[in-house]
């Protein structure tokens, strides 16, 4: 686990091979690009909202890649809803309606599947 600065889940993914290039390391971007996806599960985005508020606003799962572009899809996304009498922002937590993350089989092998299946239930009820 780690964090780094980025305004997106795909730049995060960006500046992390930025950093790598910038490391030393002569190495093709395909090539970067494919440890970056081997490393990677989940990003979780935090933001500072409008308030001053910070929050997650983005769980966005790394697929893999098709030819040299990383895939990614996001599970959980922060919607903004308005804001109270004080301007603190409201909102919650929406799931995209991925009921199968690319990481089931993970889940499965760990015995932890039913336990991701109840808590994607849980998310998409709300």
């Amino acid at each position: 686990m780690g964090t780094l600065h980025a305004n997106t889940p795909r730049e995060a993914l960006q500046r992390i091979e930025s950093m790598i290039t910038m490391g030393g390391y002569n190495l093709p971007s395909k090539t970067i690009r494919e440890m970056v996806v081997g490393a990677i599960d989940i990003i979780i985005q935090a933001a500072r909202l409008r308030d001053g508020s910070r929050r997650i606003t983005h769980i966005t799962e790394v697929i893999g890649l098709e030819g040299e572009v990383v895939i990614t899809q996001d599970l959980f996304l922060y919607e903004i809803t308005g804001e109270d009498e004080q301007g603190k922002v409201k909102g919650r937590h929406v799931s995209t309606g991925i009921s199968r993350p690319a990481f089931w089989d993970r889940a499965r092998y760990y015995n932890r599947e039913k336990d991701l299946l109840e808590a994607l239930e849980a998310a998409a009820a709300t």
